[in-house]
């Protein structure tokens, strides 16, 4: 079994994707990237296929039409890892918001401390956010403490979009249903985890903006979010959360 994808879904991202990809390949810990590109027009997907050669297969590149979202982006990519035997399965912005060196912090509470989910987190330890604007902070986290009343669930930064997951928590998920896009995938994810029963660690981490490109957050995300977490917790009234057997491994 192949251990650890990193999956960075990408649109017109030509600024960051090689550097991006040069430091998460320096790693200690072997990682194996792939990229999920929405039709960048600027090249992004070009300069992913540039630095393929030479890299023992480990850089892969899933080309859509058009810009589909961030949610199917990682959907796709899922598909991708379990069918080719990935062990631990990490999402990640390309933008560099997310420090590459983090990933081994992320690993290490999956395949040391028996974490099945590790999310980094900007808010366990306070509020560790650099470069934001002060409203799109208050947004952000006030946002996490709305899901948390809501859904009951115990995680401090419920829109994080910088995980690793052990293959049983996709194994478990029904992925085919999953239908929101940004902040509410990201949510829905970790609700369906936590309602499955796995073993959820928050790493903290510090979150700096992008410096280089635009960023891709949008009002229409932000209410899709604030409207699916009501339609989720209702939802996971009528349904029940059962494991496939031998799907944890903390079992």
């Amino acid at each position: 079994m192949r251990e650890n994808l990193v999956i960075v879904p990408t649109y017109n991202e030509k600024e960051n994707i090689q550097l991006l990809l040069s430091s998460i390949l320096s790693l200690a810990v072997n990682f194996d990237v792939l990229v999920v590109d929405d039709g960048s027009p600027d090249g992004t997907a070009d300069l992913v296929r540039d630095m393929q050669p030479g890299h023992d297969g480990r850089i892969h590149l899933i080309e859509r039409e058009g810009k589909l979202g961030l949610g199917t982006a990682y959907i796709r990519g899922f598909q991708f890892a379990l069918e080719q035997g990935y062990e631990y399965i990490f999402e990640m912005d390309a933008d560099f918001s997310h420090d590459p060196a983090d990933l081994v912090r992320l690993y290490r509470a999956c395949a040391d401390d028996g974490y099945d989910l590790a999310v980094g987190s900007r808010y366990v330890t306070g509020v560790n956010v650099v470069n934001w604007p002060i409203r799109r902070v208050l947004v952000s986290y006030f946002a996490s403490q709305y899901v948390k009343f809501i859904t009951g669930m115990p995680i401090n930064d419920a829109t994080a979009g910088f995980k690793c997951y052990h293959r049983s928590v996709l194994e478990a998920i029904r992925l085919n249903q999953l239908r929101f896009v940004g902040y509410a995938f990201q949510i829905s994810m970790k609700f369906n985890a936590w309602m499955y029963g796995f073993k959820i660690k928050e790493v903290p981490i510090i979150f700096t903006d992008r410096t280089r490109g635009e960023s891709k957050m949008s009002s229409k995300i932000f209410w899709e979010a604030f409207g699916g977490v009501i339609h989720m917790k209702v939802r996971s009234l009528f349904r029940k959360y059962h494991l496939p057997a031998l799907a944890s491994q903390s079992e």
